[in-house]
């Protein structure tokens, strides 16, 4: 669409770069708020992103700014500015990747604990997407703005392996939708504390911000959180602990960490879900967890132009393995 039509369309200070997107509302939606209607439209863009294009005016309803609490109406015409992925402020950093595939859409990484995924407040350096600048030249997707590009799905901090980047906007709607139609296979390795009982089994738990703690998740009653659901296996009992392997079948933030600690047995070393259990381990076996033990195992998907499922396996960091080794004596 060029610069005079969008000019009709309500885009007076249209930017030079990036790409725009409009559609009309099909249904009135007078119970839904505007950014969770496009939330479900756009299922690969965070509600956040959403809310901060909304307020900069990037996303207009009939080519007029509204808020985020707007109630779409039938016939509505929504412009949509998508911003061209920028240089963040962080720059591009040679840190070195421990890449398990790449290929001109993608690239798989293991993880190592303790690396930031995208810069934030207190993180502005030394993260994944400054490494990723610097081996990708800048040859990643746009979709996830400024400070995420490339990133589809994250992992915590101390959390470690695997984690897919997409190089290019196919490659990201792709992915990302496969993400949010549970069809990738996430498959996790966790030491947790205490000694199951069961060798396998199911935990579903809806899972919401806690009522009190801000930054922590919590398992609510069903109606009040997201729908989140995690089988599990043990692949080993150790001195005071289990090795289980944990396959998420949602997304949910913290999701294998609230509902382990929600089962009675939070995975070691977590000290904001786990602290007096992770201690009591300790004393038990004599072992300091130095993070949480929770390692991103196996990752699954259709590649996106290929069109053919690939799964990639992270082997345990030295930290994991080395934990495993002292809690069966060895």
């Amino acid at each position: 669409m060029n610069h005079q039509n969008l000019e009709k369309a309500g885009w007076k200070h249209c930017p030079t770069f990036g790409r725009t997107e409009i559609f009309t509302v099909e249904h009135s939606l007078p119970h839904d708020r505007f950014d969770t209607f496009l939330r479900s439209r756009f299922p690969s863009i965070s509600r956040g992103t959403l809310q901060r294009l909304i307020a900069e005016g990037h996303i207009r309803v009939n080519g007029e700014k509204v808020k985020a609490t707007h109630h779409p109406r039938s016939g509505e015409t929504i412009s949509i500015f998508w911003p061209e992925a920028k240089i963040p402020e962080a720059q591009p950093e040679k840190i070195p990747l421990d890449i398990l595939f790449e290929d001109d859409d993608l690239l798989v990484l293991n993880k190592p604990p303790g690396l930031v995924v995208h810069p934030a407040a207190g993180n502005e350096q030394h993260t994944l997407v400054n490494a990723l600048l610097h081996h990708c030249a800048g040859n990643l997707s746009g979709i996830g703005g400024v400070a995420r590009p490339g990133i589809v799905h994250r992992l915590d901090k101390d959390t470690s392996g695997c984690l897919v980047v997409a190089k290019n906007d196919f490659a990201h709607q792709s992915l990302a939708k496969q993400f949010a139609g549970r069809s990738v296979e996430k498959i996790y390795h966790a030491i947790v504390c205490g000694e199951l009982t069961k060798t396998s089994g199911e935990i579903r738990g809806a899972i919401a911000r806690h009522a009190t703690q801000r930054k922590k998740m919590a398992v609510v009653p069903v109606g009040k959180g997201r729908e989140a659901r995690t089988s599990f296996r043990v692949l080993e009992k150790l001195r005071g602990a289990t090795l289980v392997e944990a396959t998420i079948h949602t997304g949910r933030t913290h999701q294998i960490r609230v509902h382990f600690q929600h089962l009675g047995f939070p995975v070691l070393g977590d000290t904001t879900y786990g602290a007096k259990q992770s201690k009591r381990c300790e004393e038990l076996t004599n072992l300091v967890a130095p993070r949480q033990m929770l390692h991103s195992h196996r990752l699954g998907f259709v590649h996106p132009r290929a069109g053919k499922k690939q799964s990639f396996e992270a082997p345990h960091p030295n930290d994991f393995a080395t934990a495993m080794q002292r809690l069966k004596g060895g």
